[in-house]
């Protein structure tokens, strides 16, 4: 499956050390290996549909035992309704092998959800249920008109007995009256009952057969789930063998995702690993429209995912030298910050891209920290909104928590204006509107935010195109609403601008700027104790 250079790749050095996958530049070999692929793609006219609506496709730059150096290739999941093509590496675990266990163990699934459907769909059961309604209707239309025959029999009774002269006959006759009344609609009620039970017995025939087919379909289904992933054993560059349920188990989920394992790099390891190819330097990219939700550009590299493929490449990493993740330089704790504004309450910096607003996970620096360093007798600072850490510009701390929470409250109320200078690596195709699309967490590909009109968060953003040249766009955003990487993804969904910000590294292309070209640019708000207005300006830090 190796595929050697049709391009002259001599005076190209080397990597030095391993991609690291979850955020990185492209080496150039990965980007001629990814040309080829697509070059390859274009003969394939029997893929072009199912590829133009978007498919992931990898690259693993690797160097044999005798020195050549050539490239391996892969897809995310399945393709043309296949896993096995030639000019691709082989999955893991091959489970579209139709002689193979899973697509057997699958078939008797499907077979039990057929037969779930037949009986759902069966005139027995449709017609049993309609009579059992029916019934149920009768049943209590009867009842209630002879309780209503009971109460008038009653008052009429009771009328007679109110208005005296009644004979002791005429009374022994009324109490058997009631009594057999009341007698005949308990039996009237039983004979309902019995009815109600005999047909309710008949729907409970049928739906208990359902029942023990969803619970059979349920057990089987989860057993086959775990008898999968098991078949997916992992090597790492020392040899050593995982499957997908121990790399997972000390996961917070516990168990592997569905489609963990197919993704292309896995692949891609699994196969240099297996046969002494000694891998030198990755790539991930996009083919096709992007989708819906996520923000997938044609020819674009991005990141592996998180929620499927981290745990599996933290263990098939193993044994490689690997670059460094850059965001865990801590490239500014020289850097001092600029202070914007500062008075006895509050105090306004300048927020290097970068460097991040609050604590993170590895223990970087943030402005927070700094802050309470140049401050260490007051009770604050308290950052009272985040930016991201690529973004640069304008971040309001407040001394003390008093001042903290209505400053807070001006954010969640959404007076406070603010407005950010980004450069857009294309042209939006209006000059000004406003973009409202709801946002929410990908939970597989944290901390890649995503497009869901079901389930996503009310985000809305107006723009104005300041300036264009050679195809870029300056604009000036007013955020509405204050959603993690919202401004990132309204510039470069389809449904937004369909502009992705230059230098980004998650929704864009990163190797059109040396950083995220987003800038807090512009910050009013009430003063928290004396009720002025404060305007706060940083100049963008980059122009077309």
């Amino acid at each position: 499956m190796i595929h050697f250079f049709k391009q002259n790749i001599e005076g190209i050095s080397l990597p030095e050390k391993f991609t690291f996958p979850f955020h990185y530049t492209p080496h150039p070999l990965t980007r001629i290996a990814a040309d080829e692929v697509r070059s390859y793609l274009s003969t394939r006219l029997d893929w072009q549909d199912e590829i133009g609506k978007g498919k992931m496709f990898g690259v693993l730059i690797v160097k044999t035992s005798d020195g050549s150096i050539g490239y391996l290739a892969a897809f995310s999941g399945n393709l043309a309704g296949s896993n096995m093509h030639d000019f691709f590496v082989p999955p893991v675990y091959d489970l579209l092998n139709p002689d193979g266990y899973f697509r057997k163990e699958e078939a008797e699934i499907s077979a039990l959800n057929r037969r779930i459907s037949d009986i759902s769909k069966s005139d027995s059961y449709i017609l049993a249920k309609k009579e059992l309604e029916d019934t149920k209707f009768q049943s209590s239309s009867f009842l209630a008109s002879a309780k209503e025959e009971l109460k008038r029999s009653k008052k009429e009774r009771d009328e007679k007995r109110a208005n005296g002269n009644i004979s002791p006959e005429e009374l022994d006759a009324m109490i058997r009256e009631s009594q057999f009344q009341k007698a005949e609609y308990k039996r009237q009620e039983n004979s309902w009952k019995e009815r109600l039970n005999e047909v309710g017995q008949r729907v409970k025939g049928f739906e208990t057969e359902i029942l023990l087919l969803k619970q059979e379909r349920k057990t089987r289904s989860a057993a086959l789930q775990l008898w999968l992933f098991r078949q997916f054993n992992m090597l790492n560059a020392k040899g050593e063998r995982k499957d997908l349920c121990e790399i997972f188990k000390d996961t917070p989920q516990g168990l592997p995702p569905a489609g963990a394992g197919e993704c292309a790099l896995p692949k891609l390891l699994q196969y240099a690993y297996l046969y002494g190819l000694q891998p030198l330097a990755m790539g991930e990219f996009w083919c096709g429209m992007s989708p819906k939700d996520e923000i997938r550009h044609d020819g674009y590299f991005y990141p592996s995912c998180k929620g499927k493929c981290e745990p599996i490449l933290k263990h098939m990493l193993v044994g490689l030298d690997v670059e460094p993740n850059p965001l865990a330089e801590d490239l500014f704790k020289d850097t001092p910050l600029k202070i914007l504004y500062e008075d006895e309450w509050i105090v306004a910096v300048e927020k290097p891209s970068g460097m991040l607003s609050v604590p993170g996970k590895n223990d970087l620096d943030s402005v927070q920290q700094r802050l309470r360093l140049m401050y260490p007798d007051a009770t604050g600072p308290l950052v009272v909104h985040r930016l991201d850490m690529a973004t640069s510009g304008i971040l309001l701390a407040a001394k003390d928590k008093e001042v903290h929470a209505r400053l807070q409250s001006q954010f969640e109320t959404r007076s406070i204006s603010k407005e950010y200078v980004a450069i857009l690596d294309g042209v939006p195709s209006q000059e000004f509107g406003i973009i409202d699309l709801p946002i929410c967490l990908n939970p597989l590909d944290r901390p890649r935010q995503m497009v869901d009109f079901e389930n996503g968060k009310l985000a809305i953003t107006e723009y104005k195109v300041e300036c264009i040249k050679d195809g870029r766009a300056k604009v000036v955003f007013k955020p509405h609403t204050g959603r993690t990487h919202q401004l990132r993804v309204h510039s470069a969904h389809v449904s937004g601008l369909g502009c992705h910000i230059s230098g980004d590294e998650l929704y864009g292309n990163p190797d059109s700027a040396s950083r995220l070209c987003l800038h807090a640019s512009r910050l009013v708000f009430r003063h928290p104790v004396s009720d002025k207005e404060i305007e706060i300006v940083s100049p963008s830090p980059f122009t077309l």
